[in-house]
């Protein structure tokens, strides 16, 4: 199941291809040389405990701060840092969202203030200031084969 936050939407078409097609596809793509997919690992620091998932999401700015991001993946929390793989990301900018879901819902919980329960954080620590950051301050550039990053997680209510 996908967290609520994270799901992505898109429809996938699955169509046959031919063998003949498929290797000429093949072909087209060694011969250019072009890029096809990098794994983004994303250190998250500062988890508060070991109770739930860290979730991140790889976003576009279309789809950046909501539920659509087209890239996810989730590891069990522990104290300290977690390192979250996201694997097959399209070499490109992105933001990365991530969020400590404690209670395991699959869902970012907020109090009737509308402030985040859970642990919340953006790529390059992209600011907060009454309200979640810009795309432009959380983005970054993904590149083959591999591209690191951090971001720290911030609790915005006292638990």
């Amino acid at each position: 199941m996908t967290p609520r936050l994270f799901r992505n939407a898109r429809c996938a078409i699955v169509g046959r291809a031919t063998v003949g097609g498929s290797l000429a596809a093949l072909a087209v793509l060694l011969a250019t040389g072009q890029a096809t997919a990098a794994d983004l690992a994303i250190t998250v620091a500062n988890v508060a405990n070991a109770q739930g998932k860290v979730l991140v999401a790889v976003c576009t700015p279309e789809t950046f701060l909501g539920p659509n991001c087209p890239h996810t993946a989730a590891e069990p929390a522990r104290p300290g840092s977690v390192t979250v793989v996201v694997h097959k990301v399209p070499p490109g900018t992105y933001a990365v969202q991530a969020f400590h879901d404690e209670n395991q819902n699959l869902e970012f919980d907020r109090n009737f203030l509308g402030l985040p329960k859970e642990g919340v954080g953006f790529s390059n620590d992209a600011p907060m200031r009454f309200g979640p950051p810009r795309y432009d301050a959380a983005a970054l550039a993904v590149a083959e084969p591999v591209t690191r990053t951090t971001l720290t997680l911030r609790y915005l209510v006292e638990r």
